[in-house]
């Protein structure tokens, strides 16, 4: 003899369905919305936010370490941040001055002057 129920068994809810209200599982979207808290900030050496608060180190460029921090493994890296990619006010005008002697205090003599002489 078959028994009837009136039971029907619960089917489990995917997880790939999006919950009632986002944020509740997984780390995608609705969970940015809860991201408000800063590990890292300003660095007073090279001005990146990179910073660790917790750690007092620079993940940029190493500060508080007196030796900048950087890797041959990330070679562009280095060129983003090498000597060329900034002013140079002392420099750029050095390959003028040193084929000149590095004379100074004296004023070239005009070329009008230098021609009827």
């Amino acid at each position: 003899a078959a028994r009837t129920t009136l039971y029907t068994p619960r089917v489990a809810r995917s997880r790939r369905q999006a919950p009632d209200n986002m944020g509740k599982i997984g780390k995608g979207t609705g969970s940015f919305g809860k991201r408000h808290n800063k590990s890292h900030t300003m660095c007073r050496r090279c001005g990146r936010r990179s910073y660790h608060i917790q750690k007092s180190t620079c993940g940029a460029c190493g500060y508080p370490s007196a030796r900048k921090r950087n890797y041959n493994w990330s070679t562009k890296a280095i060129g983003r941040r090498t000597t060329g990619t900034g002013r140079m006010r002392y420099l750029k005008t050095l390959p003028r001055r040193f084929k000149n002697g590095f004379r100074e205090g004296t004023e070239a003599v005009s070329k009008k002057r230098a021609a009827s002489e």
